[in-house]
């Protein structure tokens, strides 16, 4: 954490009341954040209270997530007066994506270096429902194509096991990927529908990724075969939208994304 003087959290505060919530409530909103993410915090009273009066000017990470999944806003516009130390990825001009650590600051804290450089502080737990996005270019077709599922991603260890919602797609997709700090890796399967332009076709390869440190984004590039076994690449992303994976949520997920 980051303390300074006195210049009080004015907007944590008006948003905090604007949910109709007390203190002590949004810290209790915090900890079941937390819990449903897989990563505990130990929010309390006192902690918002200093967080609302200034004197803890930026929150841990695993308090940033939390304020973000509880108010649904990102952490830089929670009214902290020293950025959180975030990491975003960018193209890099060559086909590819770097991790860079960003900072309202001139210079950017130790640990957002510690990010950018792929080593991770805090272990985040990624099991949950996200959108799943991936690019491809159709010979056939002579076109570039947008496949997008609603996912399932839970987590054992540094394993991901990755399982498209059924009504998502007419084409179920599953991955299974391993998680070194920032970077993703692993495998992907997709079963083209029975009666689209593939015609039930299965596709299959591998996929390298980077994962912001935020939690809410993974972004790479995937590598298979068309179908006249050339190999193909193209982007991929997968970007947070729940860390529950109990029924009702599975259920208000079950259909095909907005982004489709």
């Amino acid at each position: 954490m980051t303390y300074q003087d006195t210049t009080p959290n004015a907007t944590l505060r008006a948003v905090r009341l604007g949910m109709l919530m007390s203190q002590d409530d949004f810290a209790r909103a915090l900890r079941e954040a937390g819990v449903r993410a897989g990563v505990p915090n130990d929010a309390n009273k006192r902690l918002v209270q200093r967080w609302e009066a200034g004197t803890i000017a930026t929150p841990r990470p695993v308090y940033a997530r939390a304020l973000e999944s509880v108010t649904g806003m990102p952490i830089d516009s929670l009214g902290f007066a020293v950025p959180v130390p975030r990491a975003r990825l960018s193209a890099d001009g060559h086909g590819g994506h770097d991790l860079e650590a960003t900072s309202n600051s001139a210079e950017a804290t130790p640990q957002a270096k510690a990010w950018s450089s792929g080593r991770t502080t805090t272990r985040t737990n990624h099991s949950g429902v996200w959108l799943s996005r991936y690019e491809y270019y159709s010979s056939g077709r002579d076109d570039t194509f947008i496949g997008v599922h609603h996912v399932v991603v839970l987590q054992h260890g540094d394993r991901l096991t990755v399982r498209s919602l059924p009504g998502s797609s007419d084409s179920p997709l599953t991955m299974d990927l391993t998680v070194d700090g920032n970077v993703v890796t692993g495998t992907w399967v997709e079963q083209t529908a029975p009666d689209g332009y593939y015609r039930g076709a299965r596709y299959h390869g591998a996929v390298q990724m980077l994962a912001e440190p935020t939690g809410r984004r993974i972004h790479g590039k995937w590598v298979g075969f068309g179908k006249e076994m050339e190999v193909n690449t193209g982007p991929w992303e997968l970007v947070f939208r729940d860390a529950s994976t109990n029924k009702a949520t599975l259920n208000r997920y079950n259909r095909r994304p907005d982004e489709a």
